[in-house]
Parts: C-alpha cells; structure tokens; sequence
C-alpha cells in the first residue's frame, strides 16, 4: 500500500513537472525562454517517472531495476547540451530576445 502511494507520488510530481514545462513552451514569450520550459520538463518531469518506475519494478520483481537509472543519466547528459546548443544556434541565428544578451555575445551574433 504505501509502495504503491510513493509510486503514484512521483508519477504525479512527474507529470506536474511535465505540464509546467508544456505550459512553458505554450506561454513563454520568446525563443530563449522557450528552452527553459521543456529542459526543466525533461530532467525534472521525466525524472520523477523514472523514479517512479525503479520502484515499481524493484518492489514488484526479484531483483532491484536500474535501468531507469542510465535512462536518467542519458537525460541528465543530452538535454542541458541540446539546450545549449540550441540556444547558441537562436544566437548565431539572430533570433531576438526579450532579456538583454551578454556583451560577448552581442559581439559574436554582430560578426554572423
């Protein structure tokens, strides 16, 4: 009973996560802020799924499951760097933002 309460927890903590991110991605007004809704979606939103899920399948079967665990660290990895990256690219782009940009990067997106 109280195995399946903590499961059911985490995937409501995931799925909260996940809708504030879509809603972020939805509401957000520019590019840049943009990216911040669906990173903190896929490193908190699914985080709490994966949990969720290594405690379901350990208390369920015969052995502790950590597959969860090299799904999170993949994750964990790719969606901070993808983040980056598009957001360099939005700048490389020209792509303006609301917020005012860094001096070293005003210099970069002036040389193209």
């Amino acid at each position: 009973m109280i195995a399946e309460l903590l499961v059911s927890l985490f995937i409501l903590v995931g799925a909260f996560f996940g809708l504030t991110g879509s809603m972020g991605l939805a509401r957000l007004p520019d590019f840049y802020t943009r990216l911040h809704g669906p990173t903190k979606a896929t490193t908190l939103g699914v985080g709490g799924v994966l949990i969720a899920s290594i405690l379901h399948f350990s208390l369920m079967g015969p052995a502790l499951s950590l597959r969860e665990l090299l799904i999170a660290l993949f994750l964990f990895l790719t969606a901070p760097v993808s983040a980056h990256v598009l957001a360099k690219a939005g700048v490389r782009r020209g792509i303006a933002s609301r917020a005012p940009l860094p001096d070293e990067l005003k210099k970069k997106s002036a040389e193209g």
